[in-house]
């Protein structure tokens, strides 16, 4: 299918309105240079799901980036096993948002910024361009920090430096886009693998508690009633539910090549839920390994203050007794800072062409949005040290869970929405759950704002 030329640089044109729920027209496609790039063919199942394949890994990559790490161990180390079940919820939340996500982006041929544009007046869309972009650099500076961290304990890196480093992963990004839209994935699923793979050796050597672990993952009032366990605990969802994602898994799943048709769009649905909820798994696996690590290592032996990645790296070996074990850390580290570097250049993509329609070239888009994040990140080193940078990490998640809402709640209303959705619309029982889930996480961060207002 021949795409057309797209002006860079420059503000888009709008076409003319629209009928429907929608008010314009739908204008250049999300992701315009691998827009239906990845052929769906077969009539097996299974074929088919493999084709499918992708782009929820892409989306889990933001489930386990350096962020989730930094609260991870803050929240195993202080709390044992007890925040596990914020780890679970919070990915359940991610499964039913990422599904409706995909589902707004397969049935309208609009990622969720495209959407927000059209509902919404322009100082309500340059409002929440604003909050998106907050977000991620909010997850860049994460990311950032976290790669920064990893090159120090490898390769005794000082951080300022590794910070300045990180800037140079634009090229790979390029590199590969270059590439093909399947060769970012396959990289991205070797990434994941890697950082599964070292923290399966991290699981069994710390020997964790099978009942803390399994008592871990039920709910517990004091999560509300304690103020540090409910802002780690924010810090926790804001790393597991990522604003961002949501407008990017509406975009890459149109890299899909499927039917264009009710049936077609049917199939593509349930095949997108499948990759996502199974990718998520990944990730929920991933996430939850971080934190019982840090509860078997560290809260168990009496060290409950390791918020530190880089002092969780010094204990690890000394406490687990088993050569490597700081060393497989890190590298799990470095393979998620550089896997989490793939999703943010795509977002800050998305979202400045769905909200403002101006479209940048690749790499000058990748630089600004890693220079947002490389100059606090190098002010906080050389100002507090590790310490101060490993502050940051949680900060930045808890920033990023703040800002959820203002994804939740039109990514909901749009897939309510039966003029927008014709026969795809959410069912009553979807619809009354998606709705629970927006507004509990608006009050849980009313919750938080409130507990650090007031200092209590």
């Amino acid at each position: 299918m021949a795409l057309p030329k797209i002006p860079r640089n420059e503000e888009l044109p709008d076409t003319t309105p629209a009928s429907g729920g929608w008010r314009r027209a739908r204008l250049t496609p999300s992701l315009a240079e691998v827009y239906r790039s990845v052929p769906v063919s077969g009539t097996s199942t299974w074929r088919k799901a493999l084709a499918f394949a992708g782009p929820g890994y892409l989306i889990a990559v933001g489930y386990m980036d350096p962020g989730n790490w930094a609260t991870d161990l803050a929240g195993g180390s202080a709390f044992g096993y007890r925040l596990l079940c914020v780890i679970l919820m919070s990915n359940l939340m991610a499964v039913l948002l990422q599904g409706l996500s995909s589902k707004l982006g397969i049935v309208t041929g609009r990622d969720l910024a495209q959407a927000c544009r059209d509902h919404y007046s322009r100082p309500v869309v340059l409002f929440q361009w604003v909050i998106c972009e907050t977000a991620i650099a909010a997850c860049d500076l994460a990311e950032v920090i976290g790669s920064a961290i990893a090159l120090n304990l490898l390769f005794h890196i000082p951080i300022t430096v590794g910070v300045v480093l990180t800037a140079l992963d634009v090229l790979v990004v390029l590199f590969l886009q270059t590439k093909g839209f399947r060769w970012l994935e396959a990289l991205v699923i070797v990434l994941i693998a890697t950082i599964g793979i070292c923290f399966l050796f991290e699981v069994v050597i710390s020997k964790p508690s099978l009942a803390g672990v399994l008592g871990g993952f039920i709910p517990s009032a004091q999560i509300i009633r304690d103020p540090k366990m409910l802002y780690i605990a924010m810090g926790i969802l804001g790393a597991t539910v990522m604003p961002h994602n949501l407008y990017l898994h509406s975009s890459i799943v149109q890299t899909r090549r499927y039917e264009e048709t009710a049936a077609g769009k049917r199939e593509a649905v349930k095949f997108a839920f499948l990759d996502s909820t199974i990718a998520l798994t990944f990730a929920l696996f991933i996430n939850a390994a971080i934190l019982i690590v840090a509860a078997a290592s560290f809260h168990n032996s009496g060290h409950s203050d390791v918020a530190e990645i880089q002092t969780a790296y010094t204990l690890l070996t000394p406490l687990l007794g088993v050569g490597g074990a700081s060393a497989v850390f890190a590298l799990a580290l470095l393979a998620s800072g550089q896997n989490s570097t793939l999703t943010g250049t795509l977002a800050g993509q998305i979202v400045m062409e769905g909200f403002l329609q101006i479209r940048l070239r690749p790499w000058v888009r990748r630089l600004i949005t890693r220079g947002v994040a490389i100059v606090p990140a190098v002010v906080v080193a050389i100002l507090y040290g590790e310490s101060g940078t490993a502050k940051l990490l949680v900060m930045s998640q808890v920033v990023l869970s703040v800002q959820l809402s203002f994804a939740v709640f039109p990514l909901v209303r749009f897939t309510s929405d039966k003029l927008k959705m014709g026969e795809f619309v959410n069912p009553a029982w979807l619809r009354a759950l998606s709705y629970f889930v927006a507004f509990f996480i608006a009050i849980l961060n009313v919750w938080l704002i409130a507990q650090l207002l007031t200092g209590v």
